[in-house]
């Protein structure tokens, strides 16, 4: 999973004005970066190894003819791909999920995946599912909000491990309590043979609790100053500044989708399909896309369905599809509220319109009609 790409649904790649006379594949690592360069037939023009570096990328490509430069996603795609198109090369960043022509080859190495971009980008760049990467900025706003998620499941695992510890010497259960208070809380309680093992663990746990709140107060002022459509999407219940900004920040520009519906199969929240003749397999969902978000969008629709989840239209669609029972039926209806949920936020953020919790349930409700009192006769 990618957690830098944005996947570009709605457009096909885009023809520059100067014509491609090469086309270069680039298997990227972390040291050295494989290229092969082909010419309009299909010849091998060049195979050749370069430091992946801004500088000794840089070089390489200026003096190259207008070429189209295919790169898988990872890493390195986002800065490469900036770096690649500044000097007028068409650049497409394949999605690496979608290439089993590679991933699948049983003769893998890196000159054969160069090798191997380079022909597909040249026979048609629809093959490569081509993404979007986001701009510098919106990334470096992004970085903020996974580091906070970081954090918070470092966090959740020093919690995790003093529990068990204290369980393990027969302590019995810490005081449930909040994990933002967790430290303060079991302190007193802690065994004393354990005190030595677990009390730096507890100073751990206090420290990342207050540098996630300080996470916290720095993502609230990004929504209201620099990304205010977030106030539009905090509108639904149960999606609150984080699960806001992760949302925009993730999708970046409403305007690349289509239609609302296709922003669940970007996130991953669609099942997946492995239909044959008749026979219909029910599958999980693909998990395509930005995982946090998705967790997050799902975190929201438990809360939606949950006891202090206000009465919605969202709601009322979630509780049917749970009571139609069967395996795991509550945890579809979680995924299927989320998938819904990520739709209706995209749906606010395009039109800017205001959300009416029970919009569908009035409108197909009849009005009540009034009966004028009989009249009286003298």
């Amino acid at each position: 999973m990618v957690q830098n790409a944005m996947s570009a649904p709605s457009a096909p790649v885009q023809a520059m004005a100067q014509a491609v006379t090469q086309y270069v594949g680039l298997d990227v690592g972390d040291q050295h970066s494989h290229l092969c360069v082909l010419n309009a037939a299909g010849d091998i023009l060049e195979e050749s190894r370069v430091r992946t570096t801004p500088g000794a990328l840089r070089a390489r490509v200026t003096a190259m003819p207008r070429a189209r430069i295919v790169l898988e996603t990872g890493t390195h795609s986002a800065w490469i791909s900036r770096l690649l198109a500044a000097p007028g090369h068409e650049v497409i960043v394949a999605n690496a999920r979608k290439l089993a022509l590679i991933t699948a080859n049983d003769s893998k190495d890196d000159r054969t995946d160069a090798e191997t971009l380079a022909r597909l980008g040249r026979a048609d760049p629809a093959l490569l599912a081509p993404i979007q990467h986001r701009r510098a900025e919106t990334q470096a706003d992004l970085a903020v909000v996974r580091a906070r998620e970081a954090l918070v499941r470092t966090r959740t695992v020093l919690v995790n491990h003093v529990r068990g510890a204290v369980k393990a010497v027969g302590g019995g259960r810490l005081p449930a309590c909040s994990t933002a208070s967790f430290a303060r809380v079991v302190a007193p309680v802690i065994p004393e043979a354990l005190r030595p093992a677990l009390v730096p663990v507890l100073a751990t746990i206090a420290t990342l609790s207050t540098t996630i709140a300080g996470y916290d107060r720095v993502m609230a002022q990004l929504g209201e100053r620099r990304y205010p459509a977030t106030a539009q999407l905090r509108q639904v219940a149960g999606v609150g500044p984080l699960t806001a900004l992760c949302y925009v920040l993730t999708l970046e520009d409403p305007a690349r989708f289509r239609t609302s519906r296709v922003v669940g199969s970007y996130l991953g929240l669609r099942p997946r399909r492995a239909d044959s003749g008749t026979r219909t397999t029910q599958l999980g969902i693909t998990k395509a896309g930005d995982g946090l978000l998705r967790r997050l969008l799902v975190s929201s629709a438990q809360y939606i369905l949950g006891p202090f989840g206000p009465d919605s239209d969202l709601r009322r669609w979630g509780e049917t599809l749970a009571a139609r029972g069967g395996k795991n039926a509550k945890k579809r209806a979680v995924v299927a509220v989320a998938r819904k949920l990520a739709v209706l936020l995209h749906r606010l953020w395009a039109t800017g319109l205001v959300y009416e919790p029970l919009h569908d349930t009035h409108r197909r409700t009849p009005p009540t009609p009034v009966h004028e009192p009989a009249a009286v006769v003298a």
